[in-house]
C-alpha cells in the first residue's frame, strides 16, 4: 500500500462571506504527526471542517489532494471513503445505537459492502485490545452518558476500526483532565504507522508531552506562519503568542499562558 500524502496548497475559505483561511500550505505524509497550534480565531477548526467538506465552509481558492486525487471535488462521504477522518471537538450522543452497531454501519459504508458479523467482531476486538479497552464498551449507546475521556477514547476506536489515511483531531484534548489527555495521546501512539498521517489541532502543548509530533505549525490570521519541531510548542507554552505578534508586526494583547500540568 502506498504511503498516504495530503497536500494543501494556498487553501482559502470563508464562512458566511467572511474570509477565514487566507492561504494555508501544508503537506502531511503517512507516519507523520503534525500539530497545529494558534490563538482563538486563527482558523484551526475552520481548516479541519473545510478539509472534511462541511457545507458551511466555502472554499474560495487553493488546492487539496490526497494521493493525487482532488479532495475539494469530493462530497463529504467521498472524502471519508478516500481516507480522511475527522475527530470532533464535541462528539454527539446517539441514544439507542450501540458503539458496535455504529462502527459496523460506518465500516460498511466506507467499504461499499456488508462485512460479515463474525469478521467485524474479530476486527473490533482486535482494535479494542490494541487500545486496551474493555470489550463491554462496544455495547454502550454511542456517547450517551460518556465522560469527556470516554467520548474521546470512542473516537480513537473509530479511528482504529475505520483505518483512514489521514486523521484530523480537532482539539481532541479540549476539556479533558490530564489523565484523559494521556489516554488519548497513548491511543494515537499505538495507532501510529506508515499508513496513517495525523493532524492534531490544539491550543496547548500538554497533549504533545505524550503524543510527540514530528512537526509543529502555528496558525495566525488564517495562515501557517511558523513551522518547527516540539521546541516551538514549548516556546508557546512558556511565552504565549505575543513574541510572534511582535515578529509579525501585530498589536500585542493580554493572553493567558497555559498552566504547567506536568
Amino acid at each position: 500500500m502506498a504511503v498516504p500524502k495530503l497536500v494543501i496548497e494556498n487553501l482559502q475559505a470563508e464562512v458566511e462571506g467572511t474570509p477565514i483561511l487566507k492561504g494555508v500550505d501544508l503537506e502531511v505524509k503517512g507516519g507523520e504527526v503534525h500539530a497545529i497550534m494558534g490563538p482563538n480565531g486563527a482558523g484551526k477548526s475552520t481548516l479541519a471542517f473545510t478539509l472534511a467538506g462541511h457545507p458551511r465552509y466555502q472554499v474560495t481558492g487553493g488546492r487539496v489532494t490526497l494521493n493525487g486525487e482532488d479532495v475539494l471535488a469530493m462530497s463529504p462521504d467521498e472524502r471519508a471513503r478516500a481516507g480522511l477522518f475527522l475527530a470532533f471537538q464535541y462528539p454527539s450522543e446517539v441514544p439507542g445505537v450501540t458503539v458496535a452497531n455504529f462502527l459496523r454501519t460506518a465500516l460498511n459504508e466506507l467499504r461499499g459492502e456488508e462485512i460479515p458479523a463474525r469478521d467485524f467482531l474479530k476486527l473490533l476486538h482486535e482494535k479494542m485490545d490494541i487500545l486496551q479497552m474493555d470489550r463491554a464498551f462496544a455495547n454502550r449507546y454511542l456517547n450517551e452518558g460518556f465522560s469527556g475521556g470516554e467520548k474521546k477514547r470512542n473516537e480513537m476506536l473509530q479511528l482504529a476500526v475505520l483505518q483512514p489515511k489521514i486523521a484530523i483531531l480537532d482539539e481532541t484534548d479540549s476539556g479533558l483532565d490530564i489523565d484523559a489527555v494521556r489516554v488519548v495521546a497513548e491511543s494515537v501512539n499505538r495507532l501510529r504507522g506508515p499508513e496513517l498521517g495525523v493532524i492534531v489541532i490544539t491550543h496547548y502543548s500538554r497533549i504533545l508531552r505524550y503524543l510527540v509530533p514530528d512537526y509543529v505549525h502555528i496558525m495566525f490570521g488564517g495562515r501557517i506562519v511558523r513551522s518547527g519541531g516540539r521546541e516551538l510548542a514549548d516556546k508557546l507554552e512558556e511565552s504565549g503568542y505575543n513574541w510572534l505578534r511582535r515578529e509579525l508586526g501585530l498589536e500585542e494583547v493580554e493572553e493567558e499562558v497555559a498552566p504547567d500540568v506536568r
